[in-house]
């Protein structure tokens, strides 16, 4: 479980493709790498990924299939910044919301336009996400816990402050970027609950 808090930017140091559609990534991040073990989990743009190998402020991920063709990290490449968090311990507070690093679809930047002193930016909603997402619900961008400003049936938008931009991945996207998605899960598990039910 995570929170959307962003510890620091990391660095894909290396990619390897595996047999079939596999792969295994080295992400150098020194702080979210600094206790880190073999099992624990890392978000890396929002993605949970078990810690294989960690070794000089580098750890390394297998990435199955399945994460490349439901998320933007087949994108990656190496030199590629990313979003890192480590999983939220218990005694912490919980600064965004939720998280649980399961990438429900990807969309991407469809505009910014800056304010004063912020910045607001659209992205494109997949369809089959767009019943979960509400204005002043929260969602998770690339990993990044935000606040939604306002939804239309294809489309959302967030204002991102100063430090987003600047500590995240998200301040260097340009329009047409691909993004990872992870809408609210209390709202999916909401829908299943009452759709179980006979109304």
């Amino acid at each position: 479980m995570f929170t959307g808090i962003v510890e620091e930017l990391g660095e894909i140091v290396r990619l390897t493709e595996g047999a079939g559609d596999s792969a295994v990534i080295a992400v150098r991040g020194p702080l979210v790498t600094s206790d880190a073990g073999h099992g624990d989990s890392i978000a890396v743009n929002g993605v949970c990924l078990t810690v294989i190998d960690n070794e000089g402020g580098v750890f390394t991920a297998d990435v199955m299939g399945e994460t490349l063709r439901r998320s933007s990290l087949g994108a990656l490449a190496v030199g590629s910044q990313v979003n890192l968090e480590r999983a939220a311990a218990l005694n912490s507070r919980l600064g965004g919301h939720l998280v649980q690093g399961h990438v429900d679809g990807v969309a991407r930047i469809i505009a910014r336009e800056p304010a004063d002193q912020w910045e607001v930016v659209r992205f494109s909603l997949p369809a089959e996400l767009a019943k979960y997402v509400v204005e002043k619900g929260s969602i998770t961008v690339d990993g990044v816990s935000l606040t939604v400003m306002d939804v239309t049936a294809d489309s959302f938008a967030v204002g991102m402050i100063p430090a987003t931009s600047k500590l995240t991945v998200l301040g260097s996207k340009a329009i047409g970027d691909p993004v990872n998605l992870e809408v609210d899960v209390i709202a999916k598990y909401v829908e299943k609950m009452l759709g179980s039910r006979n109304v």
